[in-house]
């Protein structure tokens, strides 16, 4: 019975906002990332403004494409982002990175003659560095179909326009966004590992935020398992390490009965907020966290 209220909570929420023009959002990833977050970046300066402080750090577990980690240091909303990241293919962009070798990946892409022969013969070579590795996985992320990097995805057939792969591979663009993140490499940190466990170390510092957005798995649902190579967790287990955190937290979840049984027993605010996903339909997202009454402010306000 609890189950079912639960249930019925997760289709009879309104959502508080219309979904964000992205394009007026800064594109920071190399990444094309399904579930990416670009459309919540204007509700996270708005968490961020809210807090009435500076967080000395940011942790996002699950990274993935770090658009959120990536505008709380652009836009110098903290000192320094933690990344974490299960796959080591994703987490060796970000290695790349880190360690100063964003230049060189950029000079890769620029001078890659891009033919699906080509693609092939590359994503067939062994990785003997993480700049290699880095390579082919931003290869395949804009290669392939919706930028899945899980098992089972391949090649853009038809693309936009009947451009293939070549749909989402823009060099230029890419080397340029490789050459801005190595200016502020100093400031990101890249863990590879299991989310729960590395954001356990940052649990007791109350100058530390976190921005949380697990792969889409509750409830049984299959978006997560089709899109990542790793997407199982331990929901309750991670609703467990929010409600011990000293620092904030925000999440992102999809808008799923079992979710919000998990919220609830842990006395966190839900609201549902509007979003687009790839292909540009409207759908709704779950945001968690202790205190939401500034999300309601916002849209009451008009923005923000």
């Amino acid at each position: 019975m609890q189950q079912e209220f639960f249930t019925n909570a997760a289709s009879s929420l309104t959502s508080i906002s219309g979904p964000i023009n992205v394009a007026s959002v800064p594109q920071r990833s190399p990444f094309r990332y399904p579930g990416g977050k670009t459309w919540f970046v204007p509700t996270f300066r708005r968490w961020m403004k809210q807090l009435g402080r500076r967080p000395d750090i940011l942790i996002e577990p699950f990274a993935g494409g770090a658009t959120i980690a990536l505008t709380a240091v652009c836009e110098d909303l903290v000192d320094h982002a933690v990344l974490i990241e299960l796959d080591t293919d994703v987490a060796a962009v970000w290695q790349t990175v880190v360690a100063g070798d964003g230049p060189l990946l950029a000079q890769k892409i620029l001078g890659f003659d891009l033919t699906v022969e080509n693609v092939k013969a590359q994503l067939l070579c062994e990785s003997s560095s993480d700049l290699d590795r880095a390579f082919k996985t931003i290869l395949k992320n804009r290669t392939f179909h919706g930028g899945i990097l899980a098992p089972g995805s391949g090649l853009i057939k038809t693309g936009e326009a009947g451009k293939g792969i070549s749909s989402r591979w823009y060099p230029e663009t890419l080397a340029k966004r490789f050459n801005a993140l190595h200016v502020i490499r100093d400031r990101l940190t890249i863990l590879c590992g299991d989310s729960l466990v590395l954001s356990g170390a940052y649990a007791n510092d109350s100058q530390a935020v976190f921005f949380i957005d697990p792969p889409y798995t509750a409830g049984g649902k299959k978006a997560g398992k089709r899109l990542y190579t790793f997407s199982e967790i331990d929901h309750s287990a991670l609703f467990d390490l929010c409600a011990n955190v000293a620092g904030e937290f925000v999440m992102t979840y999809d808008n799923a009965g079992e979710v919000h049984a998990l919220a609830h027993a842990q006395g966190f605010d839900v609201r549902l907020i509007a979003m687009k996903n790839t292909h540009h339909a409207e759908m709704s997202e779950l945001v968690i966290g202790r205190n939401l009454s500034w999300l309601d402010a916002a849209h009451l306000s008009g923005g923000g």
